[in-house]
């Protein structure tokens, strides 16, 4: 029956399906069909072409920053004026162009005796090249030129033609590139990760880059031991590009005849070959002594005068509840206490600045010294020692408070009489051992006593005492040095910094618990001095899941003091601990110091590297450092 649509037209009514009949039926019925099968998975089919075209992304970026090497070093060394958006035709009519040859506009290449054809001849850039035309296919011969290895390569004697075959480096091959026999997927994926790090540094801020040079050169006398080792790792150094080196000069060395009784003359002889060289010095007035480390560095110990002071009064050394002293360096105690010879612990400091200042005038005058690294404590670094490992301290122990010898007593009974509390003139009896965790101690334990009136009255008292010591030190660091860069290093004690009372951070000093910020106070006495801030980049080696245990977060750390230095208006430089690092962590360092996405552009005015074990070429600490310098200097290679 037929129906009428709205339209007026007409439809047949749906059929049903008619059930076949008979033999037919049966048919049907005893027929077993069998349908094809695949094994293909829909799901791993898609995982495939993702994989494909990751691998593609990733060669292309691979081939992107080849090019962009090329380019780079095209026009830093060779003078050719490539255009800024410049393709590989620009470049090998460039480097023919160079070798005698005439390049018209739709490509045709002669030599300049082979008459054109054409009319309208490419004109070419009156730019001159240091080079002749026949050094381009020389510097592989030549060593002692320092030229990238991605340099393009072109025979002047080859035929026109033969253009289309130019010579690159074995390791960027085009066949390299192209093939996936060529690099495993994985091999592929690293070193596209890794190129894909150093292309993202381009355009950025250069970072200058001093590495820290060894404590043996220099024996207990002053001398210089080794000249020619010294050379040789200088040489070493500069084959790197680095900016300039770090050099500690020890108090234990030069005060170690008797108070005031200075000898400079192995650093004299040193940061002469430095100059001869042609680079830059940055020196660090070390007031600490020196423990040595598994690459056969020799310990230096306070001068010998300090110690024999220290046997007759043992209070001029930090001490901890127990009254374990430590020698790494003087109490902050004695700052205006006149027990050493006559002198207190802020004259011996400046006399030793001023007498390094005379000393070495012409070098300053020069322009060889860039800077004065103050130390401020152990290591070097502005703290307490309160996780020395001299004292049993294994990481991540809370550590200890180090205010127990009478001079920090004094002060302290002093402070709290004044704030009418006199018994709070202690420590606290409840914040544990070097090795104990937070949880363990009522002082450090979630609500514990560490946020109690009495908790934060000692905090602050504590804090304040390392505050104090930076400014009166800098004060005369100041004058000594006037108008000379001076830099004080900051520690990262990254360890229970997501716990609520941040212990560790609190026994060594800096009063930065949850609810308080331990950084500001500090940063408004350096700003006062308009001094650089080196931050101790330390633990960004550690991989998230091996940081639970600790409640560490040395990125969280980190971003908390660079912002607020930052924002404060200081300068700020960067070290790295004393830990072998890979590529990855050589990547998170440079990323520190230059971060890419921040929109105020902040970087580090230098690095300073302390390498872990002596530099030895062709090994993979020094191929990795060079490839950091190479991306904390990378604007010197940015393309716009």
């Amino acid at each position: 029956m037929n129906t009428t649509n709205h339209d007026g037209s007409h439809s047949q009514p749906p059929q049903q399906q008619r059930r076949p009949r008979g033999f037919a039926a049966a048919a049907i019925s005893n027929t077993t069909v069998t349908t094809p099968t695949t094994t293909t998975n829909p799901r791993t089919t898609r995982k495939e072409r993702e994989k494909e075209k990751e691998r593609t992304k990733l060669r292309e970026r691979h081939r992107r920053a080849i090019t962009s090497r090329m380019l780079a070093g095209l026009r830093q060394y060779g003078n050719f004026p490539l255009p800024a958006r410049a393709d590989m035709n620009d470049v090998l009519a460039a480097l023919a162009r160079d070798a005698g040859w005439i390049v018209e506009a739709d490509g045709t290449t002669f030599r300049q005796s082979q008459p054109s054809s054409k009319l309208g001849v490419y004109p070419g850039r009156s730019v001159e090249s240091p080079l002749s035309s026949n050094s381009l296919k020389s510097y592989s011969m030549k060593p002692s030129l320092d030229f990238p290895s991605s340099v393009l390569i072109i025979d002047d004697s080859s035929s026109p033609a033969s253009l289309d075959s130019v010579v690159v480096p074995e390791k960027y091959s085009v066949g390299s590139i192209d093939s996936h026999d060529c690099l495993e997927t994985d091999q592929l994926m690293q070193e596209g990760h890794s190129i894909d790090h150093e292309f993202s540094f381009i355009g950025t801020a250069y970072v200058p880059v001093y590495v820290m040079l060894g404590t043996g050169s220099i024996n207990k006398f002053c001398q210089l031991i080794d000249r020619e080792a010294v050379r040789k790792e200088l040489r070493l150094l500069k084959s790197l590009h680095v900016d300039g080196v770090f050099v500690d000069c020890w108090w234990g060395i030069v005060e170690s005849q008797g108070p005031q009784r200075y000898c400079w003359s192995g650093y004299r002889e040193l940061f002469n070959i430095i100059n001869e060289l042609e680079l830059k010095l940055q020196v660090g007035l070390a007031f600490h002594e020196y423990g040595g480390n598994a690459s056969g560095g020799i310990p230096i110990p306070l001068p010998q005068w300090v110690l024999d002071i220290g046997k007759e009064n043992n209070d001029i050394f930090f001490t901890d509840r127990e009254g374990r002293r430590n020698t790494e360096c003087l109490s902050w105690g004695i700052d205006k206490e006149r027990v050493l010879k006559g002198r207190t612990g802020v004259e011996v400091y400046y006399d030793v600045m001023r007498s390094f200042r005379t000393e070495f005038d012409d070098m300053f005058i020069e322009g060889l010294i860039t800077g004065v690294e103050i130390g401020l404590g152990p290591s070097g670094e502005l703290k307490y020692p309160s996780f020395s490992e001299k004292t049993g301290w294994i990481y991540p122990g809370i550590g200890e408070f180090q205010c127990y010898d009478k001079y920090m007593q004094q002060n302290l009974h002093k402070t709290s009489n004044l704030r009418g509390y006199s018994f709070w003139a202690q420590g606290p009896e409840n914040a544990g051992n070097y090795n104990s965790r937070p949880h363990e101690t009522g002082f450090f334990c979630e609500q514990g006593d560490y946020d109690s009136y009495y908790g934060r009255f000692f905090l602050n008292w504590y804090a304040r005492f390392l505050i104090d010591h930076a400014d009166v030190i800098l004060s005369l660091a100041t004058l000594a040095f006037e108008e000379i860069p001076i830099v004080v290093k900051i520690p990262s004690v990254y360890w229970w910094y997501k716990s609520t009372s941040h212990a560790a951070e609190l026994t060594a000093g800096y009063y930065n618990s949850a609810n308080q910020d331990g950084y500001s106070a500090l940063f408004e006495i350096l700003k006062k001095y308009s001094v650089i801030v080196k931050f101790i980049c330390e633990g960004l080696h550690l991989s998230s899941d091996g940081n639970h245990d600790a409640l560490a977060d040395p990125k969280g750390l980190t971003w908390q003091v660079l912002n607020s230095a930052w924002d404060k208006g200081l300068t700020l430089a960067g070290q790295n601990a004393l830990i072998y690092y890979d590529k990855e962590v050589f990547m998170r360092l440079a990323e520190t110091a230059k971060p890419i996405n921040d929109p105020d552009h902040h970087h580090f005015a230098f690095f300073t590297f302390q390498p872990p074990l002596p530099l030895v070429e062709n090994t993979s600490c020094f191929s990795e450092l060079n490839h950091f310098i190479g991306c904390m200097h990378v604007d010197r290679y940015a393309v716009t």
